[in-house]
């Protein structure tokens, strides 16, 4: 598998501590997600339709952000 290229999101703020995410999406099918400050952790991956679904219940506010920060 190809190495993801992560980019970090533009509604960030651009501030070391905010908290926020990298998404990758060069590799075919697949969305891989991490967490900005911790590069080398773990990193989640979607596939294209369960990324929409997953994108879609955060923006919906059934799945609120900051329970995703465990």
């Amino acid at each position: 598998m190809s190495d993801f290229v992560f980019v970090k999101s533009n509604h960030s703020g651009g501030a070391p501590a905010q908290e926020c995410v990298e998404v990758a999406t060069n590799v075919p099918a697949v969305v891989a997600v991490r967490d900005s400050k911790d590069a080398s952790g773990r990193t989640l991956l979607f596939g294209d339709r369960q990324w929409l679904a997953f994108r879609a219940a955060v923006i919906d506010g059934h799945i609120r952000t900051a329970s995703l920060t465990a």
